[in-house]
């Protein structure tokens, strides 16, 4: 497990809450990768938005835990001991260990699927305990990224999808992705991977089964893994529908999802909230308003397929 730490420097005039430096903690499932940074980046620029710059008005203690849930308690348990006022986690697994970790430090969530079916909060409109934040409406959009494959891939009856079995909203999704492809008269096959290793068995799997297509779940092990995911897709010649849009900017053929990168960027509001007084269980939990679907014509091109001009100019991004 690697710690990183960012240290705040001395105070500097201005600095909110009557000069005193403020503590939180951020919690990263993911090492650090131009994606994971990119993230990073729009969290600190929402939190300056808000006022708070690092080593003036505001510490953050940064950390990054392995992807299992007792990793990510220590990094719980840690930010704890040192006192930070709010605990910002990037996954479902790191939520759920944190909120196991403390009923009173105030956790803000960036990307849940499902914050209430996992078990994080009782509602939305009004989350009690000590969690509030956001969510990317995981288990909706999966039904969403259905009709959009089949609609890209002419003549679709098979889909795999691709779970991580650790992560605790990948069931909601597989559910929902059932029912819809139900409706579709399409046969699915889900198949689980819960490391890199794995990875590799459940594309042999899926190459074995020969699916016309496959959804990839958004999940922090598979945006650790995009790039060998998108090449193994490319080796089974294999069209893909991710959740990120980066995926397809490193070669995928096409996603739908929310803007990680703006939901990051607005858990910066609920620090700033919570650090003014707020208390996070009155705090509604807010769902993604910014949804994205790319397309690249490029791999389109190297898997044979037409897509649709309906569906290209519907896109949010065609990549040529």
């Amino acid at each position: 497990m690697v710690a990183v730490g960012l240290l705040a420097a001395p105070l500097v005039a201005g600095a909110q809450q009557a000069g005193t430096v403020r503590r939180i903690g951020y919690i990263s499932n993911s090492p650090s990768s131009p994606l994971t940074e990119a993230w990073w980046g729009a969290f600190v620029a929402g939190l300056r938005e808000q006022g708070w710059v690092e080593h003036q008005n505001i510490v953050v203690e940064r950390r990054y835990a392995e992807l299992r849930k007792e990793a990510a308690l220590v990094v719980a348990e840690e930010l704890i001991r040192l006192r930070v006022e709010v605990i910002v986690v990037s996954s479902t697994l790191t939520a759920l260990a944190a909120k196991q970790a403390t009923t009173t430090v105030p956790i803000v969530v960036t990307v849940p699927s499902d914050p209430v079916a996992v078990g994080l909060v009782t509602s939305l409109a009004r989350p009690g305990g000590n969690v509030t934040g956001l969510s990317f409406v995981g288990t909706e959009l999966a039904g969403k990224q259905v009709d959009l494959l089949k609609e890209a891939v002419p003549g679709l009856r098979r889909v795999a999808v691709l779970a991580n079995p650790t992560n605790a909203s990948n069931p909601l999704r597989t559910q929902e992705i059932a029912e819809v492809a139900r409706a579709l008269k399409l046969q699915v096959d889900v198949v689980n991977a819960g490391t890199h290793a794995e990875i590799q068995e459940a594309f042999a799997t899926m190459a074995r089964r020969r699916p016309g297509a496959a959804i990839i779940l958004a999940d922090p092990l598979f945006v650790r893994e995009m790039g060998n995911l998108v090449r193994l897709a490319a080796e089974q010649r294999l069209p893909v529908m991710y959740g990120l849009r980066e995926a397809v900017e490193a070669g995928g053929l096409m996603s739908y999802g929310a803007s990680f990168t703006d939901l990051f960027r607005r858990a910066a509001t609920y620090v700033d909230r919570i650090l003014k007084g707020a208390k996070p269980g009155d705090l509604p939990i807010e769902q993604a308003t910014r949804f994205e679907l790319v397309i690249n014509l490029r791999t389109a091109k190297a898997l044979r397929l037409t897509i649709p001009q309906a569906l290209l100019l519907r896109a949010d991004q065609v990549i040529p």
